[in-house]
């Protein structure tokens, strides 16, 4: 079974986030090869409009 990518520095919801909709984009095929890239995109973009700080 393939390993998820884990994107750094996000939370577990941002994370399945991530996962729905890459999943959602490469069923539709909507943005061919880069599914992964729009959906980390699209989490981080998010990510970083709700500010949220790295632990430390």
């Amino acid at each position: 079974m393939p390993q998820k990518k884990h994107l750094k520095n996000v939370s577990d919801k941002e994370q399945r986030m991530y996962e729905h909709i890459k999943e959602s984009a490469e069923k539709s095929g909507r943005y061919g090869d880069r599914a992964e890239e729009v959906a980390a995109r699209t989490v981080m973009k998010q990510h970083k409009q709700k500010q949220h700080k790295k632990e430390q």
